[in-house]
C-alpha cells in the first residue's frame, strides 16, 4: 500500500510540472537515480509513475538517454483511458457543465448492462461540451454508479479532468473498456450545441470504462464534431 501511494504522489507531481511548462517538451526529466534520491523512493516506485506517465503519452523513455517529455498530441483523445485532458493537454482543453453532477435513478433501457450493486446504487449525473482552441468539438453526457464517490456532487468540474478528479479524490483508476461508434445525423440540440453544419454527420459514441473498483463502471454518451479533430487512443 505504501508503493502505490508513493508511485501516485511521484506521478501527479511530475504530471503537474509537464503541464506547467517546469520541464518543456523534448527536456529530459531527471534521472531514475536522482528521482530515488530526492523523493526518497525506491526504484520500482520510480518506474511505476514514469511507466504511467509513458501510457498517458507525456514521455518517452529512450534507451541511454532518459526520459523524454512530449507534448500533448493535437488531435483529440476520447479513445485513451488516460483521458482527453491527459490527451490534449490542458493548455488547449475547456470544459463547460451543461448539467452539473446529481444522483438519480439509471435511464431505462440503458446502453449497457449494469451489475446488480449499480442498479441498487442508483447514478450520477452530468452533462459537459468541451472545447479545443475555443471551438466545441464534443458534448458528452456520463453516468457513474453512486457508490465509493462520497460528495462527489460537491465537487467543481469546470475545466477540470473528471478522470483526474476520480484518481486524487477517490484512487479510482481506468483499467480498459469497450465503446460503440456511429457516424449518425444530429438533432437539433447537437447541432446547435457543436456549432454543426446543415446536413453535417456526428460520430456518436457509446462507452463503458472499467475501474480498480469492483462494480463500478463509468458510462458515456459522447457526440464528436470530427471535421477538424481525429480522435485517437487504445486500451
Amino acid at each position: 500500500m505504501e508503493h502505490i501511494h508513493q508511485y501516485r504522489k511521484l506521478y501527479e507531481l511530475l504530471r503537474k510540472h509537464i503541464f506547467s511548462g517546469v520541464y518543456e517538451e523534448g527536456s529530459l526529466l531527471p534521472s531514475e537515480n536522482e528521482l530515488c534520491a530526492v523523493h526518497e523512493m525506491t526504484r520500482p516506485t520510480v518506474r511505476h509513475a514514469l511507466d504511467s506517465l509513458v501510457k498517458d503519452g507525456l514521455i518517452l523513455k529512450m534507451q541511454g538517454k532518459g526520459s523524454i517529455v512530449r507534448k500533448p498530441p493535437q488531435n483529440i483523445g476520447i479513445l485513451s483511458i488516460s483521458g482527453t485532458a491527459s490527451a490534449v493537454g490542458v493548455r488547449y482543453l475547456k470544459t463547460n457543465i451543461l448539467q452539473k453532477p446529481i444522483i438519480k435513478t439509471w435511464p431505462v433501457p440503458f446502453q449497457f448492462e449494469l451489475s446488480k450493486l449499480e442498479q441498487e446504487s442508483g447514478c450520477i449525473y452530468m452533462e459537459r461540451l468541451r472545447f479545443v482552441d475555443d471551438e466545441p468539438v464534443f458534448y458528452d453526457v456520463n453516468h457513474l454508479p453512486n457508490i465509493y464517490l462520497p460528495r462527489i456532487t460537491k465537487h467543481s468540474f469546470e475545466n477540470k479532468s473528471l478522470f483526474e478528479i476520480l484518481r486524487k479524490n477517490y484512487q479510482v483508476e481506468i483499467l480498459g473498456g469497450e465503446q460503440k461508434l456511429k457516424a449518425v445525423k444530429p438533432d437539433k440540440h447537437i447541432k446547435q450545441l457543436l456549432h454543426l453544419k446543415a446536413g453535417q454527420p456526428v460520430l456518436h459514441i457509446e462507452r463503458k470504462l472499467t475501474t480498480n473498483k469492483e462494480n463500478f463502471n463509468i458510462y458515456s454518451t459522447i457526440y464528436f464534431n470530427s471535421e477538424k479533430h481525429a480522435i485517437f487512443g487504445s486500451f
